[in-house]
């Protein structure tokens, strides 16, 4: 199988084409996984026969599926704003703050004590405008800073929480196992990652770190924003406009990525996975989140350190 792998212009990440992800031969599949490794971000075009089972199949080619809740169903689950009913979820309701609180840059599932490796989206049902996604490139990021900046990052680590990141996008959150499994405290994670397979270092924050060891709350703050503000820029950074039939992996461990707004009166489907990290490179100690205990205070979040 010929395979085209073009690079994103004046961007991180590549479009591959004349390709069936359902149905790849080791061949292809070898080609593609290198490209993952090289561009973090890939993008397939016109999967439109892409359904639930052949997603979750070439999803496992990248590891083990992290579960996201009840109504995942052949390794995908939805990100939606319908309901069941077919009406829209609307300003103020559950449903509308989960999706909406991703409109910031993240990596997947670094509130969990095992965080993401990768993770694809396939676009169902997109609106006429807006509801893009970004990506943003942390080891161009980590690159881009000056050497005392590195050095003042080396050894720094902050914890993780999905209690925070909720509560500072104005949508506090609750225990509920709906959305991931993020009730086993806060885990504690470095700065600055290594890739496990590349070597490459990158900036490995986002919006549910904080607090900083060592560091005042509002010192912390300030270093974390003004990192992720100064990493998600351009030409690190690249905006996919989703069409229908759209799939795009990405590898959680060197690049961020966010929702971008859109209308709510009109509705949007992708449907996602995502591939739990290896325990060796992506485990990390947890602690008592102090912001879980705020939200929900006949909470237990003990101690839970890495096995």
């Amino acid at each position: 199988m010929t395979v085209s792998i073009q690079a994103i212009d004046s961007a991180p990440g590549a479009v591959i084409k004349d390709v069936d992800v359902a149905r790849l031969d080791d061949a292809t599949w070898h080609e593609i996984y290198q490209a993952f490794l090289q561009y973090g971000v890939l993008v397939f075009p016109g999967q439109n026969d892409l359904d639930d089972a052949g997603q979750g199949n070439f999803a496992e080619r990248f590891g083990n599926i992290e579960k996201l809740g009840p109504k995942q169903k052949g390794g995908t689950t939805q990100f939606s704003n319908t309901k069941p009913d077919g009406s829209l979820a609307q300003p103020g309701e559950y449903q509308y703050e989960l999706i909406h609180g991703n409109e910031g840059w993240h990596t997947d599932s670094t509130y969990m004590p095992l965080a993401s490796k990768a993770a694809m989206l396939f676009a169902i049902v997109v609106p006429p405008e807006a509801g893009e996604t970004g990506f943003a490139d942390m080891r161009a990021a980590w690159d881009a800073l000056d050497s005392a900046t590195q050095h003042k990052l080396e050894g720094l680590s902050a914890y993780h929480s999905l209690y925070y990141s909720q509560k500072d996008a104005n949508y506090p959150f609750t225990t509920d196992n709906v959305y991931g499994f993020h009730d086993k405290g806060a885990p504690l994670r470095p700065l600055i990652k290594t890739h496990p397979e590349t070597g490459r270092q990158s900036i490995y924050t986002g919006r549910h770190a904080y607090g900083i060891p060592g560091m005042a709350p509002d010192e912390s703050e300030q270093l974390l924003s003004k990192l992720l503000d100064e990493a998600c820029r351009p030409p690190r950074t690249y905006v996919h406009q989703w069409q229908t039939g759209d799939l795009v992996v990405w590898d959680n461990r060197c690049m961020m990525h966010s929702a971008f707004p859109y209308d709510p009166q009109y509705p949007r489907i992708l449907r996602a996975t995502r591939i739990a990290g290896e325990e060796e490179t992506e485990l990390a100690p947890t602690f008592p989140d102090e912001r879980a205990a705020a939200f929900n205070p006949t909470s237990s979040n003990e101690s839970s350190p890495a096995k």
